[in-house]
Order: C-alpha cells, then structure tokens, then sequence
C-alpha cells in the first residue's frame, strides 16, 4: 500500500475551487439587475389569474363611467382606451425579447392617463379616473423594480392634477383622487413585497433541504467509512496474515483467523446498530456511546500489540468530555493509526491526547521511513482525511494533516462545548467501533502479519485497502 492525500508520505493539497453557494456571500443586487430579474420572472409566469382580473375590472369602470355620464361617441373611445390597454397588458403573451414587460406596462400607463385626460376635457366622465386607480394598483403590484415603478407612480399620481389644469372650469378633486391613487399604489408595492419574500423563503428552504441532503450523505458515507472500512480492512488483513504463515506456524494463522472472526462479527453487530438507529429516532435517545475518549488508550494497547510501534500521552481529566467530542477523537486517532499502520509500519507514532480548560487536542506524530505512492495510488479515491476533517468541522474544531521533516503529523482540536452541534449529527456518538475492535491495519493481539519482504504488512492486504 502506498500513500496518498491525507497521509504519510504525500503532502496533503490544498483546497481550490469556488465555495459552494451557500457559502458564499450574498450580494447586494443593482436596480438594473432587479429589472432583468423582474422581466424574466414575467417572462416565465406566464398569464396569471390576477393579472386577467384587472381588464375586467378596466371594463367595469368604462361601463360605469359610460352609464353614469352619457356623451358623445367620441368620449365613448376614450373610455374604451384603458380597457384595451389593460387587456394587450394583462393577456398578452410575454415571453421572448419581441414583448418586454417593462416597454409593455409603460405603454399601457401612458394609454390609461392620456384616455383619462381626454375624457375629462369636457367635465363628465370622472369615474373614468378609476382607470388611473387600477393603473396605480398595477404598477405597484406588477412592477416590482422601484426604478421603473416610481416614476409611473409619480405620472399616474399626477394626471388629476392636470385634468384639473386642462378642465375649464376644474371640477375634479385633486386631492381625493391623488390618495385614491397612491393608496392602491402603495397596496401593490406591499402585496408585491410580500411575493418576493414568500419567493425567497421558498428558495431557502429548498436551498437548506438540499444542504441538510448532501450533508446526511457526508455523515452516513462517513459512518460507513468507519464501520464498514474498517470492519473489513481488519478481517482482511488478519486472513491475509494467516495465509502467510499457515504452513509454517499453524497456531499463528489459527488465532489470526479466530482474530478476524471476532472483529467480523463485532463490525456486524455495530453494522446492524448503525441500520436501526438510521431507521428509528426512539432508540437513538437511549443507546449510549460505546466509545469515548478515553478508550484511546485501549486503541493504543491494541496497535502496540499488532505490531505497531505507539506512544500515547494523556493529559488532564478526560473522564466529563462530552460524548459528541469524545467518539469524534476517538474515530480520528483510529483513523490516525490505520494510516500509519497501512503506510509506515516501520516508523514510530507518538500520540498526544490533552484535555484543556476549553477544548480537547489530539496530535499524532509519525516519525521513519515513509513508502512513496505510486502514480496508480495518488489517483484513488481516498476518504480518510476528508472524513477526519468533517468530524472535526461539523463540532466547531479544525484539524490538520501533512509531512513534515522525518514523516506526518495529525493534529486536530474540538471545543468542549460542541455538544449542540453534536446532536444534529446524533451517529458521530453512536456509530463508533466498540472498544475491542482493532484499528484497521493493526493486527489484533497474537495474530501475525508477514509479508514476503518481512516488514510485517502484508502487500496484498495493503494493497487492496478499502479506506483512508
């Protein structure tokens, strides 16, 4: 086995790339760019149900008006006027550049206020200013950019003022009709406001369902890394190292394959505990942690007797670190170990566990020979170190991988008060190995592990790891 991203013997690369979206800041839009967003949301609606509404109601003012103050049939097509443009508005198609929304509803506004003008020359006709109300309500609600909906606001508010001017004498109330402007102006830009954000609230629960997707299948690919992975890397190389001295010392290859026995079904049981945790949330609450930080030590003793040259120093109390804190140290001095185990078995480990005032740091140290990778094994996939750093993440913490003079270093720390964010990701305290299982690459106590070359790894084993 050769090495790889994350592990001794190949600098670990440095993250490249954009950052997801939703990491990302957001930025501030221009009101240009609100323009094009507004054109192609009309765009894309299509006709809508209260847009076909607002012709209807253009059509009822005009035979209200019509009704109420007879007169010539001249006047008559200035009523007709705002009921034509209302409808090329409200139900024509607007898809495609050949009908801008934007050129479309100004051309409707200045049809609606010069028919309303003229209608008013001779002094009848004054509902027909209602068809100036509906224009207000329509740019305010259908005119989301307040660059082009102001000043058709400002035009529509201002022709009582000069049917006032144009009248002889004026008749029209100016104020009253201003207000009866601008309320339904107002009233649209708030039903309007209120549609951008129901839209975005959409979009950011879809966004956050499609996060907390991909970051359940971050955690079970993790949980799966470090149950399966490492379930079988073990049984493998415990059959391995039977096969190799099964001639030459029977007793050897019988207790390494009782060795591989024992860890098969311990990853299966674990396996089956994985499943029904997954599929029930009652049974989650009232399984404890089989794992803590403390059972590092229990790691340790395991790999020295494999085979695996260990040092471990432990520091401060660890017997209160929080379960989250202490299964995520747990899985990531395991992985530590099996890394050096499958890439360096020759060389030295010297292992740091301090409990601070406010956080626990782990440090592991590989010091020897290092096997370079070949070019097969640098393109591999490899999840070791990614998912190491996820656990460290996802608690508030960050770690560290890569070489240094005479080999590789691990370091991480997590704060101690993370227990909040462990509980959205409830498995890190619930799906660890149980102490007992070996380390993947370490052999379990009694069991050997030859190859040909007497290393004490065998090739075939290393070369067919299924983790890191």
């Amino acid at each position: 086995m050769t090495s790889q991203p994350g592990e001794p013997g190949q600098a670990a690369p440095r993250a490249t790339g954009p950052s997801p979206p939703s990491a990302q800041a957001p930025s501030k839009a221009s009101p240009r760019a609100a323009g094009r967003a507004w054109a192609l949301s009309e765009a894309a609606d299509g006709l809508d149900a209260k847009r076909g509404l607002v012709p209807v109601l253009a059509l009822a003012v005009a035979i209200i008006a019509a009704t109420a103050d007879p007169g010539p049939a001249h006047e008559l097509v200035f009523l007709a006027a705002p009921v034509v443009a209302f409808a090329g508005w409200g139900y024509l198609p607007r898809r495609g550049p050949r009908f801008p929304p934007a050129a479309i509803l100004l051309l409707c506004g200045v049809a609606v206020m010069v028919s309303a003008v003229l209608a008013q020359l001779s002094g009848g006709h004054e509902p027909a200013m209602f068809e100036v109300s509906i224009l207000g309500l329509v740019v305010g609600r259908w005119c989301p950019p307040l660059a082009l909906a102001l000043p058709l606001g400002l035009l529509a508010a201002a022709t009582p003022v000069v049917v006032y001017l144009v009248q002889d004498p004026g008749e029209v109330n100016v104020g009253i009709w201003i207000l009866g402007i601008v309320f339904p102006w107002i009233l649209g830009r708030a039903n309007a406001r209120e549609r951008r954000l129901a839209a975005l609230l959409d979009d950011s629960r879809r966004e956050l369902a499609h996060q907390s997707l991909l970051d359940e299948r971050r955690r079970i690919a993790r949980d799966v890394h470090d149950l399966v992975g490492h379930g079988l890397a073990a049984v493998m190389l415990q059959v391995t190292s039977a096969r190799h001295v099964l001639h030459r010392d029977p007793v050897a290859a019988e207790e390494a394959l009782r060795s591989a026995e024992e860890v098969g079904r311990r990853s299966m049981r674990e396996l089956r505990r994985t499943v029904t945790l997954l599929r029930t949330d009652e049974g989650a609450a009232a399984t404890a942690p089989p794992v803590s930080a403390g059972d590092i030590a229990v790691l340790v003793d395991e790999a020295r007797a494999g085979g695996l040259a260990v040092d471990l120093r432990m520091r401060g109390n660890l017997a209160d670190v929080p379960a989250g804190i202490g299964v995520a140290v747990y899985r990531i001095a395991q992985e530590a170990l099996a890394n050096a185990a499958r890439h360096a078995p020759r060389a030295r480990t010297d292992m740091l566990l301090e409990r601070a005032e406010d956080r626990v740091r782990l440090e592991a140290t590989t010091v020897g020979p290092v096997p370079a990778a070949s070019a097969g094994e640098r393109d591999r996939p490899r999840y070791g170190l990614a998912g190491m750093r996820e656990r460290a993440t996802v608690l508030g913490g960050a770690l560290s991988a890569g070489p240094t003079p005479d080999g590789w270093r691990v370091s991480c720390w997590l704060p101690l008060d993370a227990d909040e964010v462990a509980a959205r990701t409830f498995l890190l305290t619930r799906t660890a190995a149980p102490a007992g299982v070996p380390a993947p690459g370490v052999p379990a106590p009694g069991a050997a592990s030859p190859d040909a070359d007497g290393d004490g790894v065998p090739a075939e084993a290393a070369d067919g790891g299924l983790v890191s």
